[in-house]
């Protein structure tokens, strides 16, 4: 079966085991732990390849989308002789904690920090110093706040409007044209940038093609247990919503939960791939998942990271936008196996990965 993604908009807009979890959690680890990895570190007077010490920093090691990412910063080290990385994350979404580890890991990571946090303008000032220190910075996912872009000059991120559209796109065919009625939209950290670009993306396809529907909006909250519960008022309040919405990853393994044990089928699209969401795409209870694909965007930085101090490369600048994926009934086979584990996801990837850092003028575009 064909992968359905899409190439490159413009810029900034798997059943997975038990043990997968654990092996995320403790490849990037929590608040009080720290991981090394990569080939074999030697030094380039000893004759081998060139040490770089590197780090990624991210918000909650507790969400699919964290996870991703830890798994594909370990892959791109571990493809890299010579690469010193250390991944760092609280355990549950903590900005100063996070903040925190960022700061330790620009003085012993000195040669890059990949980052991405949900806070974003809690980094404005220990970006700037690290920028000062003169520590190689690269945003991933989230673009750094206001100012911070004179650090981090590098952004690996989606076109996040254009995710928004693709979700609304994957769920028009179940919908009515002439439909009235609510459609819900539960955002797990309003106001972060790239969630409301994807809600923005979705409600101007919708508004277009479906006029009659309401869209409703509503903080669908961070932590997993918080998220399920609110969903589930939610969908008690409006049991005939024509569609439930989240643009990030909490919200299809909320509704598929609450599916299974209400009984009664709802329209869902959302994003990321959780293995309890694959599993709902799967079994009917989630129409379609957006991927904006965590793991790529975070080996792409790290690549990056490390070709700069090995290879002598120039960091690029600007947005560097990686693609995204819709995952449905069409393709979840295939999506299952390639999450299956570490190995199976960096066995596809790689030859992505390779292909964007091959041709970086495809991907790059001038940041905002």
């Amino acid at each position: 079966m064909t992968l359905v993604s899409r190439g490159w908009r413009a810029a900034l807009s798997v059943v997975l085991s038990a043990g997968l979890v654990a092996v995320a959690a403790g490849c990037g680890d929590s608040d009080d732990k720290s991981s090394g990895s990569g080939g074999s570190a030697t030094s380039s007077d000893g004759g081998g390849a060139k040490t770089a010490k590197l780090a990624f920093v991210y918000p909650t090691t507790e969400t699919n989308f964290g996870q991703e990412m830890a798994l594909g910063a370990k892959a791109a080290a571990d493809d890299r002789p010579g690469v010193e990385l250390k991944e760092s994350a609280p355990a549950n979404v903590d900005g100063p904690k996070e903040v925190q580890l960022f700061q330790a890991a620009t003085r012993t990571s000195e040669d890059g920090v990949a980052m991405m946090t949900l806070t974003p303008d809690l980094f404005l000032r220990p970006l700037l110093t690290a920028g000062q220190q003169g520590v190689p910075l690269v945003a991933v996912d989230v673009p750094p706040a206001k100012g911070a872009e004179k650090a981090a000059k590098l952004l690996i991120g989606n076109s996040n409007v254009g995710i928004g559209e693709d979700l609304a796109k994957a769920l028009l065919p179940k919908i009515p044209e002439d439909a009235s009625g609510e459609v819900l939209i539960g955002t797990d950290t309003p106001g972060l940038p790239v969630l409301e670009q994807r809600n923005q993306g979705f409600k101007d396809v919708m508004s277009k093609e479906r006029p009659n529907l309401k869209m409703v909006v509503f903080d669908a909250k961070q932590s997993p247990t918080d998220n399920y519960n609110t969903w589930s008022a939610q969908v008690k309040a409006h049991p005939n919503a024509v569609a439930y919405v989240g643009p990030g990853s909490q919200a299809a393994v909320s509704l598929t939960r609450i599916q299974k044990r209400g009984g009664k089928k709802l329209l869902v699209g959302a994003c990321d791939l959780d293995p309890v969401a694959l599993e709902g795409v799967k079994d009917g209870y989630v129409e379609a998942l957006i991927s904006p694909e965590h793991f790529l965007k975070a080996y792409i930085a790290i690549a990056l990271l490390a070709a700069q101090k090995q290879d002598g490369k120039d960091l690029p600048e600007g947005v560097w936008n990686t693609g995204e994926l819709t995952v449905n009934s069409k393709n979840i086979d295939e999506i299952l196996t390639r999450q299956e584990s570490p190995a199976a996801r960096k066995a596809f990837f790689k030859p992505v990965a390779d292909k964007q850092l091959a041709a970086p003028d495809q991907y790059l575009a001038p940041g905002s």
